[in-house]
């Protein structure tokens, strides 16, 4: 033990540079998968509290206030069900901000789909003007317990009781109204009713669906919202981001490992004399093997525990989501069993890759073998002898030679040192995607900037003169949005006319041709997978009771609704129904201008007739991605320096041999330690090219496939800039050449004595 420990403290001191980028990443890439386990716990877990917890409907249902919706009480299959409950659609003004909201006469505390309050109390009868928010939507409001809400267009006001958690989905400006529930008394001009069915089979929940239509009616169904569309809501970017974190911390994993791998067989080439000397006097191939696993386990230990340690202790000190994440899956059941399996996990893997390359050692020969003379592929080759012929600098052609003479170990090297770097070209992918949401909006269906919804007291007339009276912006495109039932009755999709013929709105196409003839229409990728149709197929819809036969000539990327959107112009709408007037606009505004200032000066202009909102940006809630992707990027960076060192430290321990012949012919130190050098940069360089060649490729089909998963659709994916590329190109070659300089200064320095001790 004592022999071994010696050795294994040897070892250390020999490569401590490697021993340290071991550690830290490991520490990384164990770090990075226990915050994409507490970001999946967080996405899904606080959804699912609320929704247990408020005993949360399955289904609800909008229908209009003639139909009869007490009969789904006794469909086949609804445990027990909410309301129907009176709603009236209205826009509250709060502190300078206002929302659309949906008022909900709600007599009494539901049993189904109950509120859960955070703060304040519930309604009472005797405060007639008090209503509970729903939390996202009092935050959006800046409104607390106390505040009191305007209705816009009226004189009526509000007083907030209570703010509550709901398994609803949630308010989302311009696409979902906030939730308001009130008493009947308040909700004095009810336009619907909403009914909410709890299952007693959450899989049954399309055919629920499916057979509420048909007893209510089409006709008087305006919309369907299912809790899977609300936990997916909620899950929102969490689940995204963790995916990520897994993703790569799976994939720096094996990249470390195949870096422990192919730096134990370097070690291992470069001691066989010494591992022959220790089977000499008494080690066994087991002793052998243990030296070399108990050490790299070791370092992979020290760098799991520290991960662990930090996240369980510092985890929910860090800022923001990642913060928030870590402290709900500390209070998760699972925490404890996860917070050890996974750097468990880790170190297992690592050592059974380190086990693998010790094997070789164990295999080695008590009596050690001679070298050969000449190494195999040790020749200079044909091409390598005319470039010396051409009086090519000789540093140059003989480190080109020493990178690639043996091929099967040189291609080995290459393929270890390409994987992070092949990672690391998927992360600057995504980085670039995310920046082109910000930088170029348009491409990725986020063309206009302001969108626009006038209320009851303001004309068509009067609105088009205010916007045209803006020096701001560019278009204003008039539209509708109303949802509408897909063939089967089982969904609600948002059907959408914008623009005009003559002035048709620039979607961003990712497949086909845009909307022009009459029935022509462009679909979100989540639409074509929930109706299973493709572009160039026809598509029945129903509005009300009223059925719209669509065209689908092109795939739009679509950020809204999960990309279950349709979209054509309004005037294929009012074919259908010549009374139609646009409900709002969309505004694309001049290079330059500032949405939110814009916004101000049209709310001004109107008297708050206007209800005036900046277009959601998808890439708004992934800013935390780009800290993951740079912290990302540093662990798989030091992967690659420990694979750097290892190919170093073998190419300088193969060119010792050749140290007394080339000093022989007359290279100076300087010469020689330029050929170590020159190879390094070599091997750094066909890694690059290799993980440039098959990261590109394969961060597009990613970041597509979850473009598709999302229903925002492929055509998403951007890869970074040539420049960037060139520059990271450049950066791994030099970073490769200034780690290979001192060692190989150090060899080409060494006494004659020496190299031939070493080369005996």
């Amino acid at each position: 033990m004592r022999a071994t420990l010696r050795w294994a403290h040897s070892d250390l001191r020999t490569h401590r540079g490697e021993a340290l980028f071991m550690v830290l990443a490991t520490a990384g890439i164990v770090a990075s998968l226990l915050l994409a386990t507490a970001l999946f716990g967080y996405a899904t877990n606080p959804w699912q509290r609320v929704f247990t917890q408020a005993r949360g409907a399955h289904v609800w249902i909008h229908t209009a206030r003639s139909a009869d919706a007490a009969t789904l009480a006794h469909l086949d299959g609804v445990e027990s069900v909410a309301g129907p409950y009176p709603t009236e659609s209205a826009t509250l003004l709060s502190r300078g901000t206002r929302a659309s909201v949906e008022l909900r006469a709600t007599p009494g505390r539901p049993s189904v789909g109950r509120p859960l309050l955070t703060s304040g109390h519930w309604l009472d009868p005797a405060d007639p003007g008090g209503v509970v928010l729903e939390s996202r939507l009092a935050r959006a409001l800046l409104a607390e317990p106390g505040d009191t809400l305007t209705v816009a267009g009226t004189a009526r006001t509000l007083t907030v009781v209570g703010i509550a958690d709901s398994a609803e989905p949630r308010y989302r400006p311009g696409e979902q109204p906030g939730l308001v529930w009130a008493l009947p008394s308040a909700v004095r001009d009810a336009g619907g009713e909403v009914t909410g069915l709890r299952l007693s089979d959450p899989d049954d929940t399309d055919y629920a669906v499916q057979r509420a239509v048909t007893v209510l009616g089409a006709g008087a169904v305006t919309e369907v919202s299912t809790w899977q569309q609300a936990r997916a809501e909620a899950q929102g970017d969490n689940r995204l981001l963790g995916q990520v974190l897994g993703l790569f911390g799976l994939g720096a994993l094996v990249a470390a490992g195949f870096a422990v791998h192919g730096a134990i067989g370097t070690r291992v080439r470069g001691h066989l004399r010494d591992i022959s000397v220790l089977k000499a006097i008494g080690f066994t191939p087991g002793q052998v093997v243990r030296v070399f696993l108990l050490q790299h386990v070791a370092y992979a230990l020290l760098g799991a525990v520290a991960a662990a340690a930090l996240t369980q202790g510092l985890g929910r000190r860090i800022p923001g989501r990642f913060g928030d994440a870590v402290g709900v899956w500390q209070g998760l059941p699972g925490h404890t069993v996860v917070l050890f399996a996974v750097p468990a996990g880790a170190v297992l893997f690592i050592a059974a890759t380190t086990g693998l390359a010790a094997w070789r050692a164990g295999r080695v020969p008590p009596v050690p073998v001679p070298r050969p003379a000449a190494p195999a592929g040790g020749r200079l080759t044909a091409l390598a002898r005319g470039a010396l012929g051409l009086r090519l600098p000789p540093a140059l052609v003989l480190g080109w030679h020493r990178a690639f003479a043996r091929r099967p170990r040189s291609l080995a090297t290459v393929a270890r040192l390409a994987l992070p770097l092949l990672l690391i070209v998927v992360a600057m992918s995504a980085w670039t995607t995310i920046d082109r949401f910000h930088s170029r909006p348009d491409e990725v269906g986020l063309a206009a900037a302001l969108t626009v919804r006038p209320d009851s007291g303001l004309g068509e007339a009067a609105t088009r003169a205010l916007l045209e009276h803006e020096r701001h912006i560019a278009d204003a495109y008039p539209g509708v949005e109303v949802a509408a039932l897909v063939p089967g009755q089982t969904a609600t999709i948002a059907l959408r006319g914008l623009g005009t013929r003559q002035n048709p709105y620039p979607y961003a196409l990712a497949e086909g041709r845009p909307a022009r003839g009459p029935d022509e229409a462009v679909a979100g990728q989540g639409l074509l997978d929930l109706l299973d149709v493709r572009v160039g197929d026809w598509v029945r819809m129903t509005v009300g009771d009223q059925p719209q036969i669509l065209h689908i000539v092109g795939r739009s990327i679509e950020p809204e609704n999960a990309g279950r959107v349709i979209s054509t112009s309004l005037d294929t709408l009012r074919e259908n129904d010549p009374g139609l007037r646009p409900t709002l606009y969309e505004l694309r505004l001049r290079p330059g201008a500032d949405p939110h200032q814009v916004a101000g000066d049209l709310a001004r202009a109107a008297h708050g007739h206007l209800d005036v909102h900046p277009v959601v940006n998808p890439a708004d809630g992934l800013s935390p991605l780009r800290g993951v992707v740079a912290g990302l990027i540093a662990v798989l960076a030091l992967i690659g320096i420990v694979e750097l060192l290892t190919a170093i430290g073998g190419t300088v321990r193969e060119g010792e041999r050749d140290l007394l012949a080339l000093k022989a012919i007359g290279l100076s130190p300087r010469q020689i330690t330029a050929i170590t050098v020159t190879a390094t940069a070599c091997t750094a360089l066909a890694a690059v090219v290799v993980g440039t060649a098959l990261g590109l490729p394969l961060a597009h089909w990613l970041i597509d496939a979850q473009g598709r998963s999302s229903g925002i659709g492929a055509g998403l994916a951007r890869g970074p800039s040539p420049v960037l590329l060139l520059l990271f190109g450049a950066a791994a070659m030099a970073g490769a050449a200034a780690l290979a300089a001192l060692p190989a200064a150090r060899a080409a320095r060494r006494r004659l004595a020496d190299t031939l001790s070493a080369v005996a």
